[in-house]
């Protein structure tokens, strides 16, 4: 594989119905989506990585700490939307969309999913990690995935899928039940686009869940599992949470 043919694109609004500017949230002296930039940087199979946002406060924050940014339309819907504008800058045949709310990204988890995504000619793929945590069941902010026996998602969901008619006792989770998914995503270019086009989908709409869309077009997005954990940062009380787990080493 060649890395020089890889590109990630880490798209950044200031607004967040449920923590305000998240890209520029302090994380021990830190903006939040330096964590993020600088932990992309590290991955030995991307090239470039870019900042892309609309707003020229976040732009100011990431060139300060020597980032590339890409100022875009301020109409898109979607992250996926402004990283399609910057792939269409730009000519890579491999794009990586890298949510700016993933401040404990580890280049291994990067390096992961592009690989066997370019080995595979996977048109659409994204890391999930077995869950291990009630606290990451039960939560509406972590995100479940289903896969096929081929590691190709069936379902995401909000809700602790799949339900287990029998019960489960609290505090035990069967191993290799649940997954926990992340928002970083793998395209072909042409698919990029392709999914951009796609009519938002009924089950998108109603999970708040972008990714939905590939899925109910028919489309398929392969799963890689990874042994590295991370976590998103959406409300207050997770920025507090990441803070705890910097102060200790990055240890989750």
């Amino acid at each position: 594989m060649n890395p020089a043919s890889v590109l990630v694109v880490i798209p950044a609004r200031y607004g967040s119905t449920r923590l305000h500017a998240k890209p520029l949230a302090d994380l021990l002296g830190q903006p939040m989506i330096q964590y993020v930039y600088e932990g992309a940087m590290k991955a030995k199979s991307v090239e470039r990585v870019i900042v892309a946002t609309d707003d020229p406060r976040i732009e100011k924050a990431a060139r300060s700490f020597g980032a590339e940014v890409m100022l875009t339309s301020s109409n898109h819907e979607t992250g996926t939307d402004r990283i399609a504008e910057v792939a269409g800058r730009v000519a890579y045949p491999w794009i990586v969309n890298l949510q700016g709310d993933l401040p404990l990204i580890h280049p291994e988890m990067l390096d992961g999913l592009i690989e066997p995504c370019v080995q595979g000619k996977i048109r659409m793929g994204t890391l999930a990690r077995e869950i291990t945590r009630e606290e990451d069941l039960l939560s509406p902010h972590v995100v479940k995935v289903v896969m096929d026996a081929k590691g190709r998602a069936l379902y995401f969901s909000r809700s602790p899928i799949p339900f287990l008619r029998d019960g489960r006792e609290p505090g035990y989770i069967p191993p290799k039940t649940y997954f926990k998914h992340y928002g970083i995503y793998f395209y072909q270019r042409d698919f990029l686009f392709e999914f951009t086009r796609l009519p938002r989908g009924r089950l998108e709409q109603m999970e708040k869940l972008e990714q939905l869309r590939a899925l109910e077009a028919g489309q398929s997005i392969r799963v890689i599992e990874t042994k590295h954990d991370s976590w998103e940062v959406d409300t207050p009380a997770d920025l507090e949470k990441v803070k705890g787990i910097l102060t200790r080493g990055g240890t989750i």
